[in-house]
């Protein structure tokens, strides 16, 4: 059966990566049944709606023509149960008059039940793409029409449930909840799974892995950011206040390079990995740990004395962002289950020149990349699926280990982050 998409107008290229990942704005798709497109879409962030696909063409009287030909109108199931049309037009308009014209039209279809306007039993849509700035050309005619039965909508209104002008605890960077259950859809977080993100923050990533349904746990580098300001305004009190706080795994202080979790290949744990990984733009990346030990022997002991204190803030040094990303996909590589997906965020100029690549490791397929811009940089979500390792390159394998002891080089943060440099060089100075 062929079904009709209708996206949103929001984050466009997000938006087949998410409907790939759960299995023009008008988008056809083909599906086994209806059930599978409900099932498909119920859970789509980006999504409107889905109709069965009765017809489309170019012209009013050949989208009619075309279902003459299918019969869908024939089927008894819809001859007597109440109904109604709508319109959905993309970048074009029509006057009240215009629409009850090409409603009358249908009268050919004969259904013989009531037409109800609140809760039909069936309702039918025509669906329009106009050219772009149709109205100012003065263009009268869409450039395609297509014609369907609603079949299901999407999740859109979860954005408003978790958006964060209602969340109790928040930050500055703080993920948007749109784009955060986006990603959990991509990185498929579902029942029975567990998520990790390394750089949680004040949770936005965990709490849209837990509303799919898996189980979530999270560590930061500063523990203040999880604890919070108390019980209410916390990661816990995050999820407490939408009713998931049974599927918070658990919240530690660590970072990717001072880990408690064993990270062995023969005990890979997670299903899934998402994050939004410190750009280092207000202030250097850091790890854990001390820049030179050896001339700071006292602040090793004091460590050693003082870590079980709640009060104990542990000593940073400088990170090199493009070791950070490495270290994502190692430690990624070395945890996530085979086909497990790894999902995070990193900003690029817009500047092919200057463009940061887009990392890759032999354990991991790229299977997304989506980019939102914002004027002089953007940021790109990327999703890799890993690898099993029957299939990985051991070649390969050693020749990227090798290649990422040279990584680290500098000793500023300008010198260790290429896109702080270039926010600061080049964006700014724009």
């Amino acid at each position: 059966m062929d079904f009709i998409v209708r996206f949103t107008q929001s984050h466009e290229t997000f938006r087949v990566p998410e409907i790939e990942a759960l299995a023009s704005p008008f988008c056809i798709v083909t599906l086994p049944s209806e059930d599978a497109a409900k099932r498909l879409i119920h859970r789509s962030i980006l999504v409107q709606a889905i109709y069965e696909h009765w017809a489309s063409s170019t012209t009013l009287p050949a989208l009619q023509d075309q279902i003459k030909l299918t019969k869908n109108h024939l089927r008894p199931e819809y001859q007597t149960c109440s109904f109604k049309f709508t319109f959905d037009s993309f970048q074009g308009t029509r006057t009240h008059a215009a629409k009850v014209a090409i409603i009358n039209s249908f009268a050919f279809l004969a259904f013989q039940g009531p037409i109800v306007l609140r809760n039909p039993d069936e309702e039918f849509v025509v669906l329009e793409e106009w050219k772009s700035k149709s109205t100012v050309l003065g263009i009268t005619e869409p450039e395609r029409l297509y014609f369907g039965r609603l079949v299901g909508g999407g999740a859109r209104d979860l954005a408003g449930v978790y958006t964060l002008k209602k969340r109790g605890y928040i930050s500055t960077t703080s993920m948007d909840s749109e784009l955060a259950l986006v990603t959990a859809n991509i990185a498929l977080a579902a029942p029975g799974k567990m998520f990790y993100d390394p750089f949680v923050g004040t949770g936005s990533f965990p709490i849209a892995c837990s509303h799919f349904g898996a189980l979530s746990f999270g560590s930061d580098i500063d523990g203040r950011a999880i604890r919070g300001q108390g019980k209410a305004k916390s990661v816990r009190g995050n999820f407490k206040q939408y009713g998931i706080e049974y599927l918070l795994g658990g919240m530690f202080v660590a970072d990717l390079t001072n880990t408690p979790i064993r990270v062995s290949p023969d005990r890979r744990i997670f299903d899934g990995i998402v994050c939004d990984p410190p750009y280092g733009v207000r202030e250097g990346l850091k790890v854990l740990g001390c820049r030179d030990p050896e001339k700071m022997p006292w602040s090793v002991e004091a460590g050693k004395e003082r870590s079980h204190l709640p009060d104990y803030i542990p000593p940073k040094k400088p990170y090199s962002f493009l070791a950070m990303l490495d270290d994502i996909l190692a430690f990624s590589a070395a945890t996530l289950v085979d086909n497990g997906r790894l999902a995070f965020w990193m900003p690029t100029a817009n500047d092919e020149a200057e463009e940061i690549k887009i990392p890759s490791h032999p354990c991991f397929e790229v299977v997304a990349v989506c980019s939102q811009e914002f004027n002089k940089w953007s940021r790109k979500l990327i999703a890799y699926r890993r690898i099993p390792d029957s299939d990985v390159s051991k070649d390969a394998l050693e020749a990227w280990t090798n290649r990422q002891i040279q990584k680290e080089e500098g000793t500023t943060a300008n010198e260790l982050n290429p896109f702080r440099r270039m926010y600061f060089t080049r964006f700014e100075s724009q």
